[in-house]
């Protein structure tokens, strides 16, 4: 599985059109780290599909893309409009990017 972040918006919306997604190849990932991911994402899944109504302003936006098995999956969400498990998702991702 390949995990994709690219983040938009916000008030250091300039900064963040220089910047190329980050991506994650989950086969590099120790074996509970892949699990615990691959766990996030289907969590997310349904709920990110889901129409959230609202927007705030300067608020950031973010694109998590999943491909696996020949699938791409497109989650989207922001400050003001993600569910639970996206967070929790984009919480675990920019963790593990911190760490890099």
């Amino acid at each position: 599985m390949k995990v994709t972040l690219a983040t938009h918006g916000g008030q250091a919306a300039a900064i963040h059109l220089r910047l190329p997604p980050k991506v994650l190849d989950a086969d590099a990932l120790p074996k509970n780290a892949a699990a615990e991911l691959s766990q996030l994402v289907a969590a997310a899944v349904p709920v990110a599909e889901e129409d959230r109504p609202g927007r705030a302003r300067d608020a950031m936006s973010y694109t998590i893309t999943v491909e696996e098995g020949g699938r791409s999956t497109v989650l989207t969400g922001s400050d003001a409009t993600m569910s639970p498990a996206f967070a929790a998702l984009l919480s675990w991702l920019e963790n593990h990017f911190a760490q890099q």
